[in-house]
Formats: structure tokens, sequence, C-alpha cells
């Protein structure tokens, strides 16, 4: 059985990259996180990426972190994620982040049982290491949703090939050493690590960190199957004067960015 989010992959990935976006769960407030995520699908991303508001991330930049403390002063929980995530689900294949703690207190087969329960196809989880997988790569495999992990440049080969082992859905690499946020241009080594990950696995690459216009959308398009898009989105809601302009600056935005994914053809 294939999750949407791998049925997604296959129908597209011979013809083009796919594009998509990262909003966290109940930000700036859980109905309005409803129509910012319309607003990105209608405007042409391909699968959704809900956010598990956490107080202690390590790999979120400081526009994400500021949109993550924004959904916990509003009281956002596991209920709520899962909320977000068969809302985005009943439109287009959508996954959770989330760093590990929220998933071991919710408890680990509970936490893959709602996922697949409210349509989700699989989580990605920046700060599961591989060698204490066990428990979450067994309640994965029970409910058939997809595990995400992410790699970096910094990744040595035998692990390389150890994680992207465990992998499905799509493996996320992370163009850059840091964190989320914007940046002028893509990492210059995020196209040497979608060579080194395809030269192990067969499994489809998305690149995230650091993309934020249809240039840099675009080029990430021409190597990697996938493109992941998350500050920019949360910035053109933080810098709207009203929601209704921030809904509207997200679909332009969508619109560029799809644009210039689809612009890169295969």
């Amino acid at each position: 059985m294939s999750t949407a989010l791998e049925e997604l992959f296959a129908t597209t990935r011979s013809e083009r990259a796919i594009l998509i976006g990262y909003i966290p769960a109940g930000f700036p407030t859980q109905e309005a996180s409803y129509r910012i995520i319309q607003a990105m699908i209608d405007g042409g991303v391909d699968a959704i990426e809900i956010g598990f508001p956490y107080s202690d991330p390590v790999m979120d930049g400081p526009i994400i972190q500021a949109a993550a403390d924004q959904a916990l002063a509003n009281g956002v929980g596991a209920k709520e994620v899962f909320e977000t995530l068969r809302f985005a689900a009943d439109l287009v294949p959508s996954v959770i982040m989330t760093y590990w703690n929220p998933i071991e207190r919710f408890g680990v087969d509970n936490f893959a049982k709602e996922l697949a329960a409210h349509g989700g196809s699989g989580v990605i989880t920046p700060d599961l290491t591989i060698e204490e997988s066990k428990e979450w790569i067994a309640a994965t495999d029970s409910h058939q949703v997809n595990r995400i992990y992410v790699v970096a440049q910094s990744t040595q080969p035998e692990r390389l090939q150890n994680v992207t082992s465990q992998t499905n859905g799509f493996i996320y690499a992370a163009s850059l050493m840091g964190v989320t946020g914007l940046r002028t241009s893509v990492a210059s080594g995020a196209h040497e690590l979608v060579a080194r990950i395809r030269a192990v696995s067969e499994v489809p690459i998305a690149v995230g960190l650091g993309v934020s216009n249809a240039e840099q959308a675009a080029e990430v398009a021409g190597y990697a199957d996938g493109v992941i898009v998350g500050s920019a989105f949360i910035r053109a809601v933080q810098e709207a004067n009203s929601l209704d302009e921030g809904v509207a600056a997200v679909r332009l935005l969508a619109e560029s960015l799809a644009a210039g994914v689809r612009s890169q053809k295969r």
C-alpha cells in the first residue's frame, strides 16, 4: 500500500519536482492556518508539511521559531496538529514535521496511528537518530506511514546509506549546515548532497532550508524531486497588515514558487 505522498511522487517524478509548503499548526491562529494552507494549495503547492510547535527547536530559525511560539501561546498541542493535518490531507498529500519529544510524550505507536487516522502520509523527524529508531520503525511499518529522516552535507557515507535505507516517502536533504531561514542563494553543497544520496538510494529527495523565491526554487527543482519552502511563507504572514493581506501574499508567493519549480522539466 502506498501513501498519498508516494503516489504523488510516482506520478510527477518523471516530469518535474514537487513544491512542498510548510506552516506550523495554529499559526497565527488555528482557523487562520487553514486559510493559509488553502492559499498555498490554490497557488500551486503540491504537498503540505505541518509543523508541530515545539518550545526547544534545534533546526528552526528565528522566523519559524516566532511562528511556533505564537502557536504555543494559542495553546496548540497534538489535538490541533492532527486537526490541521486532517484539513490539509483532505486536499493534498500532507506530513507532520516534529521533534522526537512530542512523539514520545504522545506515545510512539499512538502517534503513528493518529497520523494515519487523520490522513497523514508521514512524519519528518529532524532530531531522531537511526540508532534510536527501533520503536519508531516498528510503529510506522505497522500503520503504513512514511518515516522521513533528515540528512546533511556532514553525513558520512556509511551513515548516509544506513539512514536512507530506512527512509521512505522522501529523503529530506538539508541544503546547509544551520537552521531554517531565508537565504540570498541556495547553498552550493545542496546539489552535491543530492548526488551523494542518489548514489545510494532511489527514494525521492526533497531539499529544504533557504529556498525563498522562484529563482531558487527553479534551481533546486533542476536536480531534486521536491522543493520545501517554509520561512518565506511564514514571513509573508508576519509582515502583512492583516490576515487577508497575508493570505493573499501567501497565494502570490506560492504561484511564483510553483512557476519556478514547474519551469524545470525532466
